[in-house]
């Protein structure tokens, strides 16, 4: 019987040391992974970025200074005022996630941090932050591919990505709020006035740089923030830039054409999206945000980034919802593009409506090819988030706590 019951436990104890090896095994595959590494090149990105970041504000105040000294008042006032919004609201988030991010830490500090914000200068900290621990993480570290999640120089690679990630958050914030009304606004003025200026073209540049780098980043920090992603790969970074960038394009185009309509149907119109996409973002129960101030404040700019382009904000696989947000976009495009064949033929030679045209449907059309070759075959396939995937992700990796993707894992996700 003593036997018998001694042969029971050391299989007992045999499978818990099999087991036990096996979860090893497979904590030591998840605990370098590649995009988990901050390289040099992501470094020389961030310097660039922080360089094109300084020259866009340097250009958003020269070109409303030249608005501003040929009488254009209302141009140069919008200006500033797209400027103004979407730096306010980067800030308020900038100095929530600090605040986050240092609670139970000195008061005296975040004073000072709150400081730095009220004069709307809080990104710049977040940069001398990403430096500072870009800088060890790509040239001072050096780290194995046996190196365990405790290695000093692994944990330097988690803060400067989630220094970068935190920044193209609010890249992305900017973006929607900013460079995009701004390239709207720079496109409906050269459409309505025939003479046009290098300052415009500067604008524009900027604006599509902008654009560009923005959702770049920002895919790049999605893949290496969040488990099971894939590596970004440059074809896959050339497929998503075009996807955006021509369906943005597009939807620009047709907002500026009926804006020139009536700048009140526009108005009314862009109203009706943001309704639109913030009640979608109601109902997806967003839980981006500590505080319900914060998470309204969220969800009322995720709905103004609905107006021009689609985002997934759960995480979860929304064929149907981005087949119905880009049918929408084009069958009012097409709408707008009939009105103005049918109802307003005498506008169509003054603002050369054939180009803007077909400048418009092609931007479209091949913004949807780039779009479906994207999600069929370059998208990761592995949608990981907090209610689905989490529990899996930490049973194998057998450390929650080391696992943990940060707030980035609430943000927009594509």
């Amino acid at each position: 019987m003593s036997r018998g019951y001694h042969q029971e436990k050391d299989s007992i104890v045999g499978e818990h040391l099999d087991s036990f090896t096996r979860s090893k095994e497979r904590m030591m595959t998840v605990k370098v992974p590649h995009m988990m590494k901050f390289t040099k090149q992501n470094f020389f990105f961030l310097v660039g970025g922080m360089i094109i970041y300084v020259v866009d504000i340097g250009v958003d105040f020269w070109v409303a200074s030249r608005y501003f000294c040929q009488g254009q008042y209302s141009w140069s006032i919008l200006i500033l005022c797209f400027r103004g919004l979407s730096s306010l609201i980067t800030q308020i988030f900038s100095y929530e996630w600090f605040k986050n991010d240092w609670e139970g830490t000195d008061t005296g500090k975040l004073k000072l941090v709150f400081l730095v914000h009220l004069f709307q200068c809080g990104i710049f900290i977040r940069y001398w932050f990403a430096l500072k621990y870009g800088c060890q993480a790509a040239f001072k570290q050096t780290s194995s591919r046996d190196a365990s999640e405790a290695d000093p120089s692994i944990f330097i690679q988690k803060q400067a990505i989630d220094a970068v990630t935190d920044i193209n958050m609010l890249r992305v914030f900017k973006t929607f709020l900013k460079i995009i009304p701004q390239l709207f606004l720079q496109i409906y003025i050269l459409m309505e006035h025939d003479k046009t200026h290098f300052y415009q073209y500067a604008a524009i540049i900027m604006s599509f740089c902008g654009i560009s780098l923005s959702m770049v980043d920002y895919q790049v920090s999605l893949r290496k923030s969040l488990p099971e992603k894939d590596e970004f790969r440059v074809l896959s970074k050339f497929m998503y830039v075009f996807y955006k960038l021509l369906t943005i394009t597009s939807w620009i185009l047709s907002i500026s054409l009926i804006t020139l309509l009536s700048v009140r149907i526009s108005v009314i119109l862009l109203i009706f999206l943001w309704i639109c996409g913030f009640t979608w973002t109601l109902k997806q129960h967003t839980t981006f945000c500590k505080s319900a101030k914060m998470e309204y404040l969220y969800r009322t700019v995720v709905g103004i980034i609905l107006i021009f382009s689609f985002f997934n904000i759960k995480g979860r696989r929304t064929k149907v919802c981005i087949s119905i947000y880009y049918a929408t976009h084009t069958v009012v495009t097409l709408s707008i593009l009939f009105v103005y064949m049918f109802w307003k033929p005498s506008i169509i030679e003054e603002i050369c409506f054939t180009i803007v045209g077909i400048l418009t449907i092609l931007s479209l059309v091949l913004g949807i090819i780039f779009l479906v070759v994207y999600y069929s075959h370059l998208h990761p396939t592995t949608y990981c988030r907090p209610q689905a995937c989490s529990d899996e992700v930490d049973r194998v990796a057998g450390q929650k706590d080391s696992m943990k993707t940060g707030r980035f894992q609430n943000f927009l996700m594509q």
